[in-house]
């Protein structure tokens, strides 16, 4: 083997997952041991006795073993399996996959991938998924059309009421990653009908029982009326929705900022009002891709992927790719951790790209040599300017 460190490395954040409580679940294949029709171990966190273990499922051609057993037991037994008797595992936390490979001639490759935020799968044995927002006593749910005066989903809302349980799933993970506050200052871009404001401000208020003031911003004074009049009915006395566009709106300083499908450069903007504010978190799911489109397409420079840019639906993909990955190069230059991962927003829509801005004032970013980037990327591009990069007057 020519790598045992990253082995180590890889047995390493199995502990720190368990240590940590975002441990998702690990699986161990191409077997090399001794033991006959042996193929795969699956590993999962069980709770037995009010005690947490690690449930190994041994994997024969023929039928399942399963065995329980401490998280330090288990992780002994994991050291000396992983690069021995199993080549290849594979760990999924709850905000990235870890894949671990030991090749034919002993070359170790470890592959790390962020992935969309998932929750801790729970400990119990029931199939019955717990939700973060739960249904019954909801009165917004019920105003909103959610639910019926008793509580329960209404059949035609199902897929919406998961909907929002993926959004606060997704944001739950992120809001861990910002520094503790007494009260947090939300502002919510664009907000529609409210659905994801109100269960934000539910969750914030009675899950995390963390002070918060929320505000939804709407351009349409007919939806804004309508939630603020829930709001009131709900008693959530810290939740406000307000009439304006999202670069008209003045945010003053915030916590957390989010713009989910604000179409076009209206993303640039949110993203702006976030870094102004020096906002720890910005959540941004961007929709439509017009200005850069409309740049590579004005300026047809001669580039290495321009056979693919001659049809139609690889260049809107191509200023997808490049408005946003420009958009995070931008929220690196002022000084944030950035994610960006691919993510469902519901069963009747296409995929999404999330961009996530955490602030980091820790890290000095390299400023000079991220203008450098995005200078050689709209020069290969054949872009003039990017939105964000205009408003944000870092433009060269």
């Amino acid at each position: 083997m020519s790598n045992p460190e990253k082995v180590t490395e890889f047995t390493n954040e199995i502990e720190k997952s368990l240590a940590e409580q975002d441990f998702s679940k690990l699986s161990l294949g191409n077997y090399q041991g001794a033991k006959e029709s042996l193929k795969n171990i699956y590993l999962k966190r069980v709770l037995i006795k009010q005690e947490e273990k690690l449930s190994f499922t041994y994997r024969y051609k023929t039928r399942d073993i399963t065995k329980n057993f401490s998280f330090q037991e288990a992780l002994e037994i994991l050291r000396n399996v992983i690069g021995t008797d199993f080549l290849t595992a594979t760990l999924q936390t709850t905000s990235f996959d870890l894949q671990l490979d030991i090749q034919k001639n002993g070359k170790v490759q470890l592959r790390k991938k962020e992935t969309v935020l998932r929750e801790v799968p729970s400990l119990e044995h029931d199939k019955s998924k717990k939700r973060l927002i739960q249904a019954a006593e909801k009165p917004y749910l019920h105003e909103l059309g959610i639910t019926d005066e008793q509580g329960n989903v209404l059949k035609n809302a199902q897929d919406k009421y998961r909907q929002i349980n993926h959004y606060i799933e997704l944001l739950s993970g992120l809001i861990r990653e910002i520094p503790k506050k007494e009260q947090l200052k939300v502002a919510d871009m664009g907000s529609g009908k409210g659905y994801l404001t109100f269960g934000l401000y539910d969750y914030l208020h009675h899950v995390l029982h963390q002070q918060a003031v929320v505000t939804g911003v709407e351009f349409r004074d007919d939806l804004v009326t309508l939630c603020n009049s829930i709001a009131r009915k709900s008693g959530f006395g810290q939740l406000q929705f307000e009439e304006g566009t999202i670069e008209g709106f003045n945010t003053g300083p915030i916590d957390i900022l989010i713009a989910l499908h604000a179409c076009d450069t209206a993303t640039d903007d949110a993203i702006w009002k976030g870094i102004s504010s020096e906002a720890s978190l910005i959540v941004v799911a961007p929709c439509c891709h017009k200005q850069i489109r409309r740049e590579i397409e004005a300026h047809k420079t001669t580039n290495d992927v321009q056979f693919l840019t001659r049809y139609g639906i690889f260049l809107e993909r191509q200023a997808e790719m490049v408005t946003d990955g420009l958009r995070a190069l931008i929220l690196e230059y002022f000084g944030y951790k950035t994610k960006v991962f691919e993510f469902i927003s519901d069963a009747h829509t296409p995929k999404n790209v999330m961009i996530v801005g955490i602030r980091d004032t820790r890290n000095k970013s390299d400023e000079e040599l991220i203008l450098k980037k995005i200078k050689e990327a709209k020069d290969y591009f054949g872009i003039s300017y990017h939105h964000l990069e205009r408003i944000a007057g870092i433009e060269r």
